[in-house]
């Protein structure tokens, strides 16, 4: 087992941006952030969408529902929201504005968000009342920019499968995708990996465990964040003796988002690296960026020399 830790190069700290990177397509131009949108903007998402919003301002996915929530209840009409990272998101409850509808609504704003290279459009299902309190759902679906050229094509274009467990697919808005798997929670995502890795003889299986992010580092609970990292770490060990001598398993994030530090952003800073592969044992040390990553994955399947990044199986300097 290898251990070590990346650096990211992208300008931004976002879901969009570290997957990118980590398939090998860094950013140079971070995506556009706002703490509120421009009222002729909102206008025009409006009008395409055929709804009128509420909200318009940046807030906790929780606390806006908390805020308007009952609102959105008496008047049918969408949450729209914003956080610190290049996100457009979309709650409705269940209820009133129906999944089908509310998935729709979001790919009419997608179209508009390319143009203001806003990272993505995130619809954010609820349930609930005012009295008991509302509750957010597993049925987000995140739509987001096509990306640049990535690993994700190398490896498809090669004819290796590349499924995606969690959110992948709606991250890379299925470009080097051949197969999907979403999930509702870190379990049935450990799952569908133990499932998966069982079924298919080659390939890369590339998975989000969303839990760690969505329900503890962004709500600031380190004791939560901390039993999390307790249940994925027994199925690790449950899972390391699958993995055969001639097979590669990575570990990492995408960003980070410390629930000790202030607020209820990501945190910009070093994600871990762990690695077993051919070869592979000791200290990777600290990288110059996730890219690495695509660089090993395109060393480890025989594709062409990836242009950013370095494989691990060549050595650190």
């Amino acid at each position: 087992m290898a251990y070590g830790c990346l650096d990211e190069v992208s300008a931004g700290k976002d879901t969009t941006t570290g997957h990118w990177e980590i398939a090998g397509a860094p950013l140079t131009e971070p995506f556009s952030v706002f703490e509120s949108f421009p009222a002729d903007l909102v206008a025009e998402l409006e009008s395409v969408a055929g709804v009128t919003f509420l909200g318009n301002y940046a807030q906790s996915g929780t606390v806006i529902l908390e805020e308007l929530g009952a609102k959105h209840c008496e008047t049918g009409s969408p949450i729209l929201y914003t956080s610190a990272d290049s996100v457009l998101q979309i709650a409705a409850h269940e209820g009133i504005i129906p999944l089908s509808d509310l998935y729709k609504i979001c790919k009419k704003c997608r179209f508009i968000a390319d143009r203001e290279r806003i990272g993505r459009v995130i619809a954010r299902p609820f349930i609930g009342d005012a009295e008991s309190g509302f509750q957010r759902t597993a049925n987000r679906k995140d739509f987001s920019l096509v990306p640049p050229e990535t690993v994700l094509d190398a490896l498809t274009g090669a004819g290796f499968p590349v499924i995606g467990v969690g959110k992948i697919s709606d991250i890379f808005a299925g470009k080097g995708i051949t197969g999907s798997h979403p999930t509702k929670s870190n379990a049935d995502g450990m799952d569908a990996i133990g499932t998966l890795w069982d079924s298919i003889d080659e390939g890369l299986i590339f998975a989000n465990l969303v839990d760690f992010d969505m329900l503890y580092g962004h709500r600031r609970d380190p004791e939560g964040y901390a039993n999390c990292l307790a249940e994925f770490d027994a199925w690790w060990l449950e899972f390391f003796p699958r993995i055969g001598g001639a097979d590669f398993a990575m570990i990492t994030a995408d960003h980070g988002n410390d629930p000790t530090w202030p607020g209820t952003d990501h945190t910009r800073e070093r994600v871990p690296l762990l690695a077993k592969g051919p070869g592979l044992d000791g200290s990777l040390g600290n990288r110059d960026s996730f890219s690495d990553i695509a660089a090993s994955l395109a060393d480890f399947f025989g594709l062409d020399r990836w242009p950013c990044g370095k494989s691990v199986f060549v050595g650190n300097d």
